[in-house]
């Protein structure tokens, strides 16, 4: 809080309107209060947008002083627009199927058989998560669907098995599987054109601005030299940066085996779960333009109400759930309030004025990594491309020499792996961090040092590979 008043009361930078850099403080203050986490995080951004709506702090001077605007109800409005983002209930919904999961108990069933198969070594169940993402991400154009509502789900099931859970435990094994995880997803959704929402946005910002066409295998072709590695290497890095505890234990496929002849048949509530989870995935996977992926989640669960799969007591006392709603509803706005009160752009426009004069390679290095690492200033991967992507095109566009196509492909390659940065940079952050297996401080080093490792492979691998291609 101290550091967003001590950056209000100094003077706001060159180019950058007063009200606007008041924005900026307290978006500042926002997520330094993530961070350092002295109140719950969806209490954080429920202040932040509060405070941001009271004061008028996202309207110009111009739009307050219009008699026609009506400053409340305006204010209210953009409070609550977060509350409508179709992404925030699918991070909801993905709570909900990982509850049914557990009370049919068909998580527990498919966890015992990837025990059973892959379990004599915790670095087989690392492989197996990422290449079942991999399986999924070329027919599923959002990574909170694929992850967050597919593998997760089934996942949380597996380090119970192990004596692993949220707290003083995580580390046995639990920790290790979900980075896995949410660090696979970031992989693949740059993998794919079609793996990740944004990135198809991104091809017609691109496409508008330049000129340059990107089609679906010239995406594929020009990210495998990058992602294919990087997909390979993952499980193993994970292992090695962020070792379990538990490596490998001959006893446990048996006692697997052994548990899943207990459970017997599998029941009728196990049955319309899986129906009901393979009819979503199908739907997430090829039913996009008859259905939007968040209405087949909600009409997932209210079928799970129906069949008695779960109860509605049982959606009302998930409190993880309505935290993270509110928590990301509330992260969503006030990232978007950064576009909207200017700050994108004068960023935008302050990074082409410093590279001025400088060699065509160094300006694009420079500019791919401040497009990156400014995503610690969103909560959605919609808004940085919506926001960012077209100001950083114009901005390395203008550069005589620099190599426009390269430029593109690089920037929209980012989109999916620059998700790993945060507990809130892409729709499964919010839900795997609340797991409770990786701590807030693990999460954060985590995502810097993957982070970096994905933005080096990018720019190390990437760039001269797409030069000579």
């Amino acid at each position: 809080m101290l550091t967003g008043v001590a950056l209000a009361l100094t003077p706001a930078p060159d180019g950058l309107a007063p009200y606007a850099w008041q924005y900026f403080a307290l978006f500042a203050a926002v997520i330094l209060a993530l961070i350092t986490e002295p109140l719950p995080a969806a209490a954080v951004g429920l202040i932040g947008v509060t405070f941001a709506a009271t004061f008028g702090l996202i309207f110009t001077p111009a739009e307050m002083a219009d008699p026609a605007f009506k400053f409340p109800a305006e204010s209210l409005k953009w409070a609550l627009a977060g509350f409508a983002n179709g992404t925030v209930w699918l991070i909801f919904a993905a709570f909900v199927f990982a509850m049914g999961y557990d009370k049919t108990g068909l998580g527990r069933r498919i966890a015992l058989v990837l025990v059973k198969s892959l379990g004599g070594r915790t670095l087989g169940l690392g492989y197996a998560i990422a290449l079942s993402d991999l399986a999924l991400a070329p027919f599923t154009p959002s990574n909170t669907a694929r992850s967050a509502g597919a593998i997760f789900p089934v996942i949380v099931s597996i380090p119970g098995l192990y004596g692993s859970g949220p707290g003083e435990s995580a580390r046995r094994i639990g920790s290790y599987l979900m980075w896995v995880a949410f660090a696979a997803t970031c992989v693949t959704s740059s993998m794919f054109v079609t793996a990740l929402a944004p990135n198809l946005l991104a091809l017609e910002l691109v496409r508008k601005a330049t000129g340059v066409e990107i089609t679906w295998t010239s995406w594929f072709i020009g990210f495998l030299p990058v992602g294919g590695p990087l997909l390979l290497l993952l499980p193993w890095l994970v292992y090695k940066l962020y070792p379990p505890e538990i490596r490998r234990s001959a006893e446990v496929p048996r006692w697997a085996a052994l548990e899943l002849a207990k459970l017997g048949a599998i029941t009728a509530k196990e049955t319309i779960m899986a129906v009901l989870v393979v009819v979503a995935l199908g739907l997430w996977i090829a039913g996009g333009s008859v259905i939007e992926a968040t209405m087949v989640a909600l009409v997932g669960i209210s079928l799970m109400l129906i069949f008695a799969v779960v109860s509605w007591d049982d959606i009302v006392g998930n409190t993880a759930a309505w935290n993270v709603l509110v928590w990301f509803a509330t992260l969503v706005v006030l990232a978007d309030g950064l576009s909207k009160v200017g700050v994108v752009g004068w960023i935008g426009r302050g990074a082409s004025a410093v590279l001025a004069g400088q060699s065509p390679m160094f300006v694009m290095t420079m500019l791919v990594m401040l497009f990156f690492l400014l995503h610690y200033m969103f909560a959605s991967l919609t808004a940085h491309a919506t926001a960012l992507l077209p100001v950083f095109v114009a901005a390395g566009a203008s550069v005589p020499g620099l190599p426009v196509r390269v430029f593109v492909m690089l920037l929209v390659f980012s989109l999916g792996i620059m998700g790993v940065l945060t507990p809130y940079a892409t729709g499964p952050a919010p839900v795997y961090f609340a797991s409770g297996y990786i701590s807030r401080k693990d999460f954060w080093k985590l995502g810097l040092v993957f982070g970096l490792i994905f933005l080096g492979a990018l720019l190390l691998v990437g760039t001269p590979y797409l030069l000579i291609t």
